[in-house]
């Protein structure tokens, strides 16, 4: 089997495109470049569809090192035939391959391994073949001083039996198709935990049974984290003798004492070995599937996330707010440097509010402010009323701003690179204001895990979540293309072709010799080659830089054909850029040559139409609902303007401007159907909500999307 069909196989892609796609991955080239800047020769494949060669490659690639490891083992063992190898070189899945290797697989001490050293082996072909009734006489020969009895004799002849059945793939395949098909999960509460008020979240499946193959991803999650915690016990069932009937029927050819015997095996190797074996593994499988949606719904929320609207280069004043220890405040100039911190008490127990307010105007006028960021933890609610009572001369803005993850930014090492004279709280203040400013920027310092999106993150496959993540940011980084004169060392990591230490020598280089003026700068940056450049270059911006077009997504690669373009039209390469009359009149097809196809050259004219345009939507100031401070103020029927915080495959969390998010569940979403919550809302979109439930003992709120 070979790489390329195994792709083709499992996808609907060209195997043009995937073999090109796969030879730009062997020389190294990252997602986001192949498909931005050669969509030529990938067949202008997505970045999803690049993604999923990867997953595939990969896959493949675990799959031929097993085989390897299990050739080799076989070598060793002197059993392998070319039948057996060739079946091994061919077997397209990890678990037909282990089916495969099963009777060859060394195994720790085993009742069938005990019998077999005892000699009972031929009376077990003999009790198989089913040919004789006369089960008793046979027995007898095989009376040693291991094996005292007939009956000793018949039992260790059935664990052989037993053996042989476990490793029959057919029979494994009949009680995977049941277990796929058929099976139920079904839970019980632990009756000592049944009143312990951290059980409560999970009291949907106190008694709880559901078809596995049809259980939704956060509800499998939910019962996996309750029964881990040991709030309730599961087990899934198939029907046991539906299934030994079609297990019987396979094996038992003769209604004699022999096939009692074999019998009496089979349901010994079901019970024993094939039922919890391969029950482990359809749960497995299950987890898997769940975790993998569980991951889609993250990765969803952070791009969203990511990408959300920023305000831009202006002048902040944020806020953590307090109630006993204060409210920290600070001060960001357009570059998000701080340039002035300090603690105001407006609130319970101090209530310095004339004090405060006064705080508050000065540093509003003196560092001529354009909006204020408050952060959406303890004491927020208060704080933004009290910024609203205070005067500005000039037009001030007022944002309340997720900090889900302030506090894990503000203890981190780089935070504390950043800020090592400053303490934890104006830290997180900071964190606050540079969200509003850019948050795809001040997000990336996170680990996404403390964002506050997704559902049941911390119980999936650690390993695939990381990855998944990483993609996700890195996809949104190359998206938007970063400012590499004001980027964080975080945030160049991110870009295409840089990675850690790349990220940490730019930033060490433009504290040394100032900044960028040309893309062609970047190569003087120590370890960073040829490759680094071609991969990174084009997502790397320089602002009022000595070429324009490097305030681009052209790649330098393209500045030449840009300049022959500009040349044809008579005009200077600056004086192409926004001409949108003069690009729309260019004639693509002239220069199309094979290194340049259309679709290229239709990315280079959308660029010069807006060069550094940022895809991201402008941040818009919100308002909660003044009256509503705490759970207890809302009541069934209530409207109210909200936030999208999250969402999940059930539905969304809607933050009205309580500790508690409300529920939308997504019959709630819309009055017609809706099997994709993703397409009704998005995440920090606005929306207006109903209340249709309060239940103030386990804290949830039901609410209902207005139109």
């Amino acid at each position: 089997m070979q790489l390329l069909n195994y792709i083709t196989s499992h996808s609907n892609l060209s195997e043009k495109s995937v073999a090109n796609t796969v030879e730009l991955l062997n020389e190294d080239c990252t997602i986001p470049f192949i498909a931005r800047y050669r969509k030529e020769r990938t067949g202008n494949l997505d970045e999803v569809e690049i993604a999923e060669i990867v997953k595939y490659k990969e896959q493949f690639e675990t799959l031929e090192k097993r085989k390897k490891t299990i050739l080799k083992s076989l070598e060793e063992q002197n059993v392998l035939s070319e039948e057996l190898r060739t079946k091994i070189q061919n077997v397209e899945d990890s678990i037909s391959l282990e089916d495969i290797y099963l009777p060859y697989k060394k195994k720790r001490k085993t009742k069938a391994e005990t019998a077999r050293k005892n000699g009972l082996e031929p009376l077990a072909k003999i009790l198989m073949s089913q040919r004789t009734d006369n089960v008793t006489y046979v027995a007898s020969k095989y009376i040693t001083s291991e094996i005292i009895s007939k009956e000793k004799a018949l039992e260790g002849a059935r664990h052989i039996i037993a053996e042989w059945i476990n490793e029959r793939t057919d029979i494994r395949n009949l009680i995977r198709y049941q277990l796929e098909r058929f099976a139920s999960i079904t839970t019980k509460v632990v009756k000592t935990k049944k009143e312990d008020e951290k059980a409560l979240k999970f009291k949907d499946y106190f008694d709880w049974s559901e078809r596995l193959n049809r259980i939704p991803s956060h509800r499998l999650l939910a019962i996996l984290r309750a029964e881990k915690e040991g709030f309730i016990r599961f087990k899934i069932e198939i029907d046991n003798e539906r299934t030994l009937e079609k297990i019987d029927a396979k094996l038992i050819k003769n209604n004699n004492e022999c096939g009692a015997e074999v019998q009496l095996a089979i349901d010994d190797a079901f019970k024993r070995l094939l039922l919890p074996s391969l029950t482990t593994e359809t749960l497995n499988n299950a987890k898997e599937k769940a975790d993998e949606a569980a991951i889609n719904v993250f990765s969803k929320n952070l791009e969203q996330l990511l990408l959300g609207a920023p305000l831009g280069e202006k002048r902040v004043l944020a806020l953590d707010p307090g109630f006993r220890t204060g409210c920290k405040v600070v001060c960001l100039n357009e570059q998000g440097t701080l340039v002035h911190n300090e603690t105001i008490f407006p609130h319970a127990p101090q209530h310095k509010i004339s004090e405060a307010q006064y705080s508050i105007e000065h540093l509003v006028k003196k560092y001529n402010i354009e909006a204020i960021s408050i952060g959406n933890g303890t004491a927020s609610r208060e704080t933004e009323h009290f910024i609203k009572n205070c005067s500005f001369n000039n037009n001030v803005e007022i944002f309340v701003v997720n900090e889900a993850g302030a506090s894990i930014y503000s203890a981190s090492k780089i935070a504390r690179d950043e800020f090592p004279n400053h303490d934890v709280t104006v830290r997180g203040a900071v964190s606050i204001g540079r969200r509003l400013v850019d948050p795809l920027a001040e997000l990336v310092k996170i680990d996404p895990k403390s964002i506050g999106v997704g559902q049941y993150q911390h119980d999936v496959d650690q390993t695939k979540l990381k990855k998944s993540l990483e993609t996700v940011i890195q996809h949104c980084v190359n998206k938007v293309g970063i400012n590499i004169n004001t980027a964080s060392s975080s945030l160049l990591s991110y870009v295409s072709g840089i990675g850690p230490k790349l990220a940490e020598n730019i930033v060490t280089y433009r504290n040394q010799n100032g900044v960028f003026k040309t893309r062609n700068d970047i190569k003087k940056v120590t370890r960073l080659g040829g490759k680094a450049f071609e991969q990174s270059a084009g997502f790397l911006r320089i602002k009022k830089g000595i070429n324009p077009l490097d305030n681009s997504g052209v790649h330098p690669e393209s500045y030449k054909l840009v300049k022959t373009i500009a040349k044809d039209l008579r005009l200077q390469t600056e004086e192409l850029i926004g001409n949108t009359k003069e690009l729309k009149n260019i004639k693509l097809t002239n220069y199309v040559t094979p290194d340049f196809g259309l679709p290229t050259l239709k990315d280079i004219v959308k660029e010069l139409e807006k060069p550094g345009l940022d895809p991201r939507e402008k941040a818009k100031a919100f308002s909660f609902d003044d009256n509503v401070k705490t759970i207890t103020d809302l009541h069934v029927g209530m409207v109210l303007p909200g936030i999208v915080n999250n969402i999940t495959n059930f539905g969304c969390f809607v933050d009205i401007g309580i500790k508690e998010s409300g529920l939308i569940h997504i019959s709630n979403l819309s009055d017609t159907f809706v099997n994709d919550v993703n397409a009704i809302v998005s995440l920090q979109q606005q929306v207006v909500v109903k209340v249709l439930e309060v239940d103030i003992t386990r804290k949830r709120i039901q609410l209902k999307k207005e139109k």
